[in-house]
């Protein structure tokens, strides 16, 4: 049964589907014709479709809103939304703004608010969900919350570093890290940095990790030093180094000293090397084991959390010591090959010795065309005397690969 009222925090990530059921995108956010003297009226979503493209849904489009999905009539426009004039964006925008309640001239805080259906087919937002301030001084405590009418509530004009992030960090909380990243380089810069203060050091590692170079200085340098480094500890080393190269000298500096010394070494180790070669794109933290090893011992490091999927492909395997810099490269072990082998075999026994290592200065270009040539997702890094210092994914050539813009460049 289509709805006549919802709240808009709860339509983000819901399905968009077609007539026929096919799932077409999913909503990103809910577009506001925002006036200051009349209801705001929402005129469409924003939407993402495949290629993560995001397009504009006008409202007129919308057959049905239903728990967890929106139905259209399954005409899409396909042309990359482009926010007008008296545009606003619900969740990116509205949500943290500052009202004052007219029954008692206190000040609360938009933590929702609903859009409903009106005789004329308009979704006018109509009753806010508010929270007060708390009125007590203990830490974790929260201020009461209501729900007010629009014409209730009157605008405070106010500076965007007072639009409280938190609303907006709850309505993208549950979004993997390459999707909040493109949520949030729709959003204004002060907005952007609101929410990066907002977020713990772990998600906005994660998040630093997914955005491009402009966004990841702006909220770097926004950062005190302390935090920074903290952040800077729980990226992978090869994207810190990135970020890194990309800082002065004098702040670069100032970080390393500030973070934990095995991190900060690695990060130094790497920016040894141009960008564009092997040294300068490779992690140096790949799993290795040696060669009498079990394949138990080997499964046993791959299924720990923190390993990403494409390290997890494959054990290395050398001489001691067993990390970078570590001992003669021997070979590697695929993932799939430890699988069809009891838990007791000795990975010696297991090696494909024929996957040739690179050297640390091998260009990019080399490098994509070893792991498109053998179908790889890893090549094993040395130095000029075999020893492995780290290996290069298939993710962080296609980085470099891909155009700066390719989380917002249309499809052709």
């Amino acid at each position: 049964m289509s709805a006549t009222r919802v709240f808009v925090a709860r339509l983000v990530g819901c399905g968009v589907f077609d007539p026929q059921g096919d799932r077409v995108g999913k909503v990103v956010d809910v577009l506001m014709a925002y006036r200051k003297t009349v209801a705001p009226r929402a005129t469409g979503f924003i939407i993402e479709i495949s290629g993560r493209r995001r397009v504009f849904l006008p409202i007129t489009r919308v057959t049905a809103i239903a728990p967890g999905q929106v139905i259209t009539n399954g005409l899409i426009d396909l042309r990359r939304f482009s926010q007008r004039g008296q545009e606003v964006r619900a969740i990116a925008e509205i949500l943290g703004r500052k009202v004052t309640l007219l029954a008692d001239k206190k000040v609360a805080t938009i933590e929702d608010f609903a859009i409903e259906k009106n005789k004329r087919g308009e979704w006018i937002q109509t009753e806010l969900f508010v929270r007060r301030p708390k009125s007590t001084a203990l830490p974790f405590a929260k201020g009461p919350t209501e729900f007010v009418l629009w014409q209730d509530v009157a605008e405070k004009q106010e500076d965007p570093q007072d639009q409280d992030a938190q609303q907006l960090l709850s309505a993208v909380q549950d979004l993997r890290p390459a999707d909040l990243a493109t949520a949030v380089m729709d959003l204004p810069e002060d907005r952007m940095l609101a929410l990066a203060e907002e977020l713990d050091d772990e998600r906005l590692a994660d998040l630093l990790e997914e955005l491009p170079e402009d966004e990841q200085l702006e909220i770097i340098n926004d950062l005190e030093d302390e935090r920074a480094a903290e952040v800077l500890d729980l990226m992978g080393p090869d994207d810190a180094a990135d970020l890194m190269a990309n800082l002065s000298a004098e702040r670069a500096e100032v970080l390393l000293e500030l973070m934990d010394d095995a991190e900060a070494e690695d990060i130094r180790q790497l920016l040894k090397y141009e960008p564009y070669t092997a040294g300068g794109l490779m992690t140096p933290e790949p799993i290795i084991c040696a060669a009498d090893a079990t394949v138990a011992e080997a499964l046993a490091l791959i299924r720990r959390r923190e390993v990403e999927p494409v390290l997890a492909a494959q054990v290395f395997v050398t001489m001691p010591p067993y990390e970078t810099p570590a001992g003669r490269y021997l070979g590697v072990v695929h993932f799939q090959k430890l699988l069809r082998y009891p838990p007791s075999e000795r990975l010696g026994t297991l090696l494909d010795s024929e996957q040739e290592a690179i050297d640390a200065h091998t260009p990019i270009g080399q490098i994509h065309r070893d792991l498109a040539t053998y179908d790889l997702v890893a090549l094993p890094v040395i130095d000029s005397e075999r020893h492995l210092i780290g290996a290069v994914t298939v993710d962080d050539v296609l980085d470099h690969l891909l155009p700066d813009d390719w989380r917002s460049e249309e499809e052709s």
